[in-house]
């Protein structure tokens, strides 16, 4: 490249000077022929410079509409990753968890490697750590049935129920969950396919999620319903909700409700256990994080009559300050309420458990509250000088910190009206 410009320099000279190109030959010497390259190279390096500063010029500064707009395309993109922009477009999360925890599992006080010690299983399973996901999951490693013997969840009409789930490679058949009626408080398993009198069977597999309200009563009868809507996600963390508001269920899968059925369930239904079936050998699924809570509470009577509305449905990943999307259906009926009675300001307190550092709960705590009154805000259309914040980390805990379901209900977002 530099030797071609040398000699276009050269034939330049020579056409523009008087003096003769054998002379010119003749007398150049060293001394002009070192100079011309010289200057070649420093107009080789000076248009190379000049190429490098347009493009750094464009990246930092957009000097078109069109670099303007990859610029802003981008910056919402990086946004969208990081989740702040995801509320608005998942309006289909309308669920509304209530104000009462009735269940919570996440064996964190299980040791790894071992069954989970409040379960029970005629097949077998191990609580492991993940590379892809924080906390204590549930191996289902053998096909069989799993549930939680200690507890009588007594569920009421209209509830919530959550869990994260990862299938693995061979997921195909089904991998099941039973929210039935069963009064035998045997440890044992029951292992019958339609366990109890009358229940809920839930189906997911890789084409998508089925569900079947059952009675034993006067034969066996069901009423079932599929949908092939956002099935779950081969080795990946698929966070399910359960919506059941009397003979109705509502399942919620990946920003949308992947099955909604107004009569899948038999009047009459006293639900009071969860059961866990994995009977393909190929399908060894993981679970965690279980929840049941009671749901659609009266939120405008809870805060504008009662003063105070404790909430379960504002969602935060682990150690995070960043309001999730299916947050949506909480955080709109509060707005609702708040557009409704445009005098009352409210105040909103974020609460932790005790695990971990103190100084961190308490950090964690105020990001959480400042970032719900963000969110009413810009996404609901709240004025901001309406909301004050407020964090108090572990100092008020509503149960002690003794198992995993207390730690859970200390985990919350509270509303105070002002």
């Amino acid at each position: 490249m530099k030797k071609i410009n040398i000699l276009v320099l050269c034939l330049l000279f020579l056409l523009t000077t008087e003096i003769k190109p054998q002379s010119l030959l003749e007398g150049i010497g060293s001394k002009i022929k070192d100079k011309i390259e010289e200057k070649a190279e420093e107009r080789v390096d000076a248009k190379t410079d000049e190429v490098i500063d347009k493009s750094l010029d464009k990246i930092e500064k957009p000097d078109s509409k069109e670099d303007s707009d990859k610029a802003v395309t981008e910056d919402e993109t990086k946004t969208t990753k990081k989740g702040e922009q995801k509320l608005v477009a998942n309006t289909k999360y309308d669920f509304v968890p209530g104000d009462k925890i009735l269940y919570f599992e996440d064996f964190s006080q299980d040791a790894i490697g071992d069954f989970p010690a409040l379960w029970s299983t005629d097949g077998g399973g191990e609580v492991k750590t993940l590379n892809i996901a924080p906390g204590n999951w549930l191996h289902f490693n053998k096909e069989g049935c799993f549930y939680c013997y200690n507890k009588m969840i007594n569920f009421p009409r209209d509830f919530i129920m959550e869990f994260d789930f990862i299938p693995d490679e061979n997921f195909q058949n089904d991998f099941e969950l039973h929210i039935y009626s069963d009064n035998n408080e045997s440890e044992n398993v029951n292992t019958d396919l339609y366990p109890g009198t009358r229940g809920i069977q839930i189906f997911m597999n890789e084409g998508g999620w089925a569900t079947k309200g059952y009675t034993s009563e006067n034969d066996m009868k069901w009423l079932e319903a599929h949908s092939s809507t956002n099935p779950p996600v081969i080795n990946s963390v698929n966070h399910v909700i359960v919506w059941v508001q009397n003979r109705r269920i509502r399942i919620y899968h990946k920003g949308e409700k992947a099955l909604d059925c107004p009569t899948n369930i038999y009047q009459g239904n006293e639900l009071n256990k969860i059961r866990f079936s994995s009977w393909n050998s190929g399908c060894k699924p993981y679970i965690t994080n279980l929840k049941v809570t009671t749901a659609a509470p009266d939120m405008r009577s809870k805060l504008i009559t009662e003063g105070k509305l404790v909430s379960y449905g504002i969602y935060f990943d682990v150690n995070k300050d960043v309001v999730k999307p299916e947050s949506f259906g909480t955080l709109n009926e509060i707005a609702k309420a708040l557009k409704e009675n445009p005098a009352v300001n409210v105040k909103i307190i974020g609460h932790t458990d005790s695990d971990g550092n103190d100084d961190q709960n308490l950090d964690l705590s105020k990001r959480r509250a400042a970032s719900v009154k963000k969110t009413l805000s810009t996404e609901f259309g709240i004025d901001g000088n309406r909301i004050q914040t407020e964090g108090k980390g572990e100092a008020e805990p509503i149960a002690p910190n003794t198992t995993t379901e207390n730690k859970a209900k200390n985990r919350r977002v509270e509303f105070i009206k002002l």
